[in-house]
């Protein structure tokens, strides 16, 4: 894995399975990544029924939540980050022009 640099955005996503909700909010998060922060990004899925003892270190208490650990501070957005803008401003990214 690459050394993130100091604009790398590190992000978590944490879901419980591979429900509807849990996919889109991947494929979500994965175009927002891939529109407005190329090549500045790495996403970690943590699925909480494989290790819900993780659920605890970043207080997730819905799923799907998407945690940004860097840079800080830590930011934390619920849902299946459908409203784009909402996840934009949650994650204080601007929108590319």
């Amino acid at each position: 894995m690459a050394v993130p640099s100091a604009e790398t955005q590190i992000l978590r996503l944490y879901i419980a399975g591979q429900t509807p909700r849990s996919i889109k909010a991947f494929a979500n998060l994965k175009k927002i990544c891939e529109d407005h922060l190329i090549g500045k990004y790495q996403i970690e899925v943590i699925d909480l029924i494989q290790n819900p003892q993780l659920a605890a270190g970043d207080q997730i208490l819905a799923v799907p939540t998407l945690v940004r650990r860097l840079p800080e501070p830590v930011r934390r957005i619920i849902g299946d980050l459908s409203h784009t803008d909402r996840v934009l401003v949650g994650l204080d990214i601007r929108p590319a022009s």
